[in-house]
């Protein structure tokens, strides 16, 4: 059985589709037209198709009469084979949800804390029976730097990548190397901080990294007392959307 995946994020889509769980193609774009979808669709002989966007102006009308296939557009009503115990599901980012559903996957028998560096970077938690109890969330890299420049009069705005990429020092010696010191460094005290309170409340535990900065922060988490139990998934969302329809199908064959 092969699945289209389609995850519509903030700036780009991507598509993959998955033999049973194994992803045998990926593209990202802007965005797709409904004749590439189709084309996709007919190439790989698909099923199922999962659509998912975090985007509130996302425009479904199309993309649910993709021809020859069955298509679900995932959101909060969505069933899943997960317990959500968050407070207002309505308002859960299907992005989150989708991200503890891969993390299950991942990890069916362990507690695992799921870790997504976007816009936001988001930290949810789901126990080792499966139970999403919620998480929280707090200002990505990008937004860090901005809002210091936004918020103050004098602080300028840091938007050379690739020297923070390549900052390792403990502190600045100039304001540049200050705000990015405060930035990297407070994430990585964040990230560290989550993982031994999460710990405390379950002695087995696997952490994701996915989203767009997990490779430089894993990196950088390298060395720390936690190394052994982070992994890097660049498709944890994918995969998420891709376990939801598995789990429709067998709830209906």
């Amino acid at each position: 059985m092969a699945n289209l995946i389609v995850d519509i994020g903030n700036t780009f889509t991507k598509i993959l589709v998955f033999s049973g769980n194994q992803i045998v193609f990926s593209d990202r774009k802007e965005t797709f037209s409904i004749s590439e979808l189709e084309s996709t669709v007919e190439k790989f002989r698909i099923n199922q198709v999962i659509i998912s966007s975090v985007r509130s102006d996302a425009d479904f009308g199309g993309l649910r009469h993709i021809s020859n296939a069955v298509v679900i557009q995932f959101n909060n009503n969505t069933p899943v084979p997960i317990s959500n115990l968050y407070e207002t599901p309505e308002t859960l980012g299907v992005d989150r949800l989708a991200g503890v559903i891969g993390a299950k996957e991942i990890f069916p028998d362990k507690a695992v804390l799921a870790i997504d560096f976007g816009s936001c970077i988001t930290f949810d938690f789901i126990d080792e029976k499966g139970v999403y109890y919620g998480g929280s969330i707090s200002p990505g890299l990008k937004m860090r730097f901005k809002a210091m420049h936004h918020f103050t009069g004098k602080l300028p705005e840091v938007d050379d990548a690739k020297s923070t990429k390549d900052f390792s020092a403990t502190f600045g010696k100039n304001t540049k190397e200050s705000l990015q010191a405060g930035v990297v460094n407070g994430i990585l005290f964040e990230i560290e901080g989550y993982i031994k309170k999460y710990n405390e409340i379950s002695g087995d535990l696997k952490v994701i990294l996915c989203g767009g900065d997990s490779s430089f922060f894993d990196s950088r988490l390298k060395n720390s007392i936690f190394a052994h139990q982070i992994l890097v998934e660049p498709n944890l969302v994918p995969i998420g959307l891709n376990t939801v329809v598995k789990y429709q199908y067998d709830q209906t064959n």
